[in-house]
């Protein structure tokens, strides 16, 4: 349940719109999804043996210090509580606060309740940064109050945070489903004709592509266009090392957390590439971005890129925007609870290691570390303020998936040389399998870093930023925090 439930948030119902957009072909759209899901699979099995081996508080933080040593740790935390972990909850509570507007539209991000300021357009060596409009508006206060309720739901203990859990993630897993059904089921005449006449034809199997499509800049190729592509996918199947956090709390890891993976991030990816064949029935892959109805604005260009809600506006009219937002609003409130609970985790960890303040090291009386859970709390509410969804994302995916190349490079690095350690599960297609993830890994850092240098440089330069941070606190000479 963490490792579905922290998966399916936002992403699913939104970001197809941006690939569209991005890489101009329904053939390209759904390889985009499924080259996203190979890596996750791929990933989620390697992560298993680790997580079996070293079944501690703090998962991913616990297998980079043991692989590279403890300011590798540290900088994986310091990222993740600056902008990996932070900032997708951040990103999730807007995302359930925008979808809220379509119920109730007092909850817009228009009507300022405290407006500090435009920040930026910034030029920069790499390519400009904003504008940032950064304030109080109504709706990134209901994501704040979002983040806080759900702050405190796990403070109280982790079985009300798994009863929270386990419920939202069967009704938003049967909400996922139930729009994959009715979108293979229902399929539209101006959706076969634009997608699926020549399919095959329109693959984007050509030498080269314009990128970015709106300006052409550069002619790239097929599999460059993929991998600078892949954010927004890679972002909707992010979160699933989450439950590796939470570790020392599961009864029998070795086996239940390498089940866990697997088949969580199976049945998501399954889910997932699914639910874009359903848009492809149901909705052309383009069409006129000033179009009057959800059919005439196509996936690309559909209503502040709600895929999955005009999707349900086709097939059961006004209606169904409303029946997909209720469905949305329950995917991303129990999103934002698995990160919650697992995100904490890291910090704790890292503070039992005397790497972060010895508080964050402590638990309350329902044995649950809630001076963590309140400093995540109180930095992704400020996020919350900083930016729009999309501006949230733009600095995650690259510093992620730089430290799970960091990560399963640490896999062959332990098997060499920690032969002995217990692993009552091994990586599955070891050493082709890892060793695939991390060509494709290091292939899109690249592109990623070529074609999209002003959201990945900035990422970069926040993990290095962690470096002084360290010298500063190992030089500071913190004590361990006693157990």
């Amino acid at each position: 349940m963490i490792v579905v439930g922290s998966m399916i948030g936002s992403g699913i119902f939104i970001v197809s719109a941006d690939i569209a957009h991005q890489v101009q072909s329904p053939g390209l759209l759904i390889v985009v999804w499924l080259a996203s899901g190979v890596m996750t699979l791929i990933g989620a099995l390697s992560f298993g043996e680790l997580a079996a081996a070293m079944p501690h508080a703090g998962g991913q933080y616990v297998y980079l210090r043991e692989s590279f040593g403890r300011a590798c740790g540290f900088l994986y935390g310091w990222t993740m509580l600056l902008v990996i972990q932070t900032a997708t909850i951040a990103a999730v509570a807007i995302a359930f606060a925008k979808f809220s507007g379509v119920i109730e539209p007092w909850f817009s991000a228009s009507r300022w309740i405290w407006k500090i300021g435009t920040f930026g357009p910034w030029k920069l060596r790499f390519g400009v940064l904003g504008p940032y409009n950064v304030g109080l508006n109504r709706q990134n206060l209901l994501a704040i109050l979002s983040i806080v309720f759900l702050t405190w739901v796990n403070t109280r203990g982790l079985r009300l945070g798994k009863i929270v859990q386990n419920i939202f993630t069967v009704a938003k897993t049967l909400s996922l489903a139930g729009l994959v059904v009715l979108g293979l089921l229902f399929a539209t005449a101006a959706a076969r004709s634009a997608n699926f006449t020549g399919f095959w034809r329109n693959a984007g199997l050509s030498l080269t592509h314009p990128y970015p499509p709106d300006g052409p800049t550069w002619m790239i190729g097929t599999l460059t266009l993929v991998g600078v592509a892949m954010v927004g996918s890679l972002f909707s199947m992010d979160a699933w090392n989450c439950v590796t956090f939470t570790a020392a709390e599961v009864k029998n890891p070795g086996r239940n957390l390498p089940l866990s993976l697997a088949l969580g991030t199976g049945t998501v990816i399954l889910l997932y590439t699914l639910a874009n064949v359903a848009y492809l029935r149901v909705l052309p892959l383009s069409g006129d971005p000033q179009g009057a109805t959800a059919l005439q604005r196509g996936i690309e260009f559909a209503s502040e890129g709600r895929v999955a809600t005009a999707a349900m506006q086709v097939i059961f009219g006004p209606a169904g925007a409303i029946l997909m937002a209720v469905a949305i609003l329950v995917s991303t409130f129990g999103c934002n609870n698995g990160l919650i609970l697992a995100g904490a985790r890291i910090y704790y960890a890292m503070a039992k290691d005397g790497l972060f303040f010895h508080s964050v090291g402590t638990v309350n009386r329902s044995h649950v570390p809630a001076v963590a859970l309140v400093t995540q709390c109180i930095w992704a509410s400020a996020l919350c303020l900083s930016g729009t969804y999309g501006q949230l994302l733009d600095f995650l995916i690259f510093a992620q998936v730089l430290f799970y190349i960091l990560t399963l490079g640490g896999l062959f690095l332990l098997r060499w040389r920690q032969p002995g350690l217990p692993r009552p599960y091994r990586a599955l297609g070891y050493p082709v399998l890892p060793g695939l993830y991390l060509v494709m890994a290091v292939f899109l850092e690249i592109q990623l870093l070529r074609y999209k240098p002003q959201y990945t440089w900035p990422g970069l330069i926040i993990v290095l930023l962690g470096l002084p941070v360290y010298g500063v606190w190992k030089w500071a000479g913190k004590p361990p925090a006693k157990a």
